[in-house]
């Protein structure tokens, strides 16, 4: 679905992406790890062309994105979502009229029946009852909540997801990820996850992959991601006090 066929990227006179290779399965919760400054935001923005590769290609669903452009980049945008780290949502807009803006300048839906779809996604991450809220009412964890429903409410195949937990306190972390989750099981999302949240990372991922100094050093399954023999994996786990004795748990329920 999302390939990475050898990009490599330089920002600021640094080599941020080194080579990199990867594909992506329909249906994944793709998790990218690492430290700050690895590369992770970067990578995302590789895969909607926010940014373009100085090497190599990124392909959706065997279409190149790096070098589209005018209507054939619009096309191959609109199978993403995107929910961003803040939220992002616009202050003076209600939380239901954010969540339907998608629906009114991408498609032609008339006003009545977008609102009525953004109330069904609220419904969908909790907030119908939070609907006529302004951003500045809700909390930082019913703004990602709020950011999501406006990222899927055009039902798009690819949800992008910038540090959903960041700034979250434990609980609410857990329910995003129990929402990242439950957009996978039912309605088949593939999810790609930019994160420094280890738990978050372990419990939704079906596939884990680490970047360090430009380069994908891990990439494997949560278990195999616990007990890997490298030493740059074992520091990054041990930093969140995981480690492969047995001190993390994947548990959703």
């Amino acid at each position: 679905m999302i390939t990475f066929e050898n990009v490599s990227k330089v920002l600021g006179g640094r080599s941020v992406l080194n080579d990199i290779s990867f594909e992506i399965q329909p249906g994944e919760v793709f998790v990218i790890v690492g430290p700050s400054g690895a590369g992770k935001s970067v990578t995302l923005k590789h895969m909607v062309r926010l940014l373009t590769p100085d090497d190599g290609d990124v392909l959706v669903d065997g279409e190149s994105v790096s070098y589209a452009s005018g209507l054939e980049l619009e096309r191959i945008r609109n199978k993403f979502g995107y929910l961003f780290q803040g939220g992002a949502l616009i202050e003076w807009l209600s939380v239901v009229e954010n969540v339907a803006l998608p629906l009114l300048e991408k498609t032609a839906m008339g006003e009545s029946a977008a609102f009525a779809k953004a109330l069904e996604m609220l419904a969908l991450v909790g907030l119908e009852l939070d609907g006529e809220k302004r951003p500045s009412e809700i909390s930082g964890g019913m703004k990602k909540r709020a950011g999501l429903a406006r990222a899927i409410v055009t039902e798009p195949r690819i949800v992008l997801y910038d540090e959903p937990t960041s700034g979250l306190d434990p609980v609410t972390s857990r329910t995003i990820d129990a929402l990242i989750e439950s957009m996978r099981a039912k309605l088949g999302i593939t999810s790609v996850v930019v994160t420094h949240d280890l738990h978050s990372a372990l419990s939704i991922g079906t596939t884990i992959a680490m970047l360090h100094e430009g380069k994908i050093i891990e990439r494997c399954s949560p278990e195999d991601f616990v007990k890997s023999g490298r030493p740059e994996v074992q520091a990054f786990l041990e930093s969140q006090f995981i480690t492969k004795q047995g001190v993390w748990e994947r548990n959703l329920q």
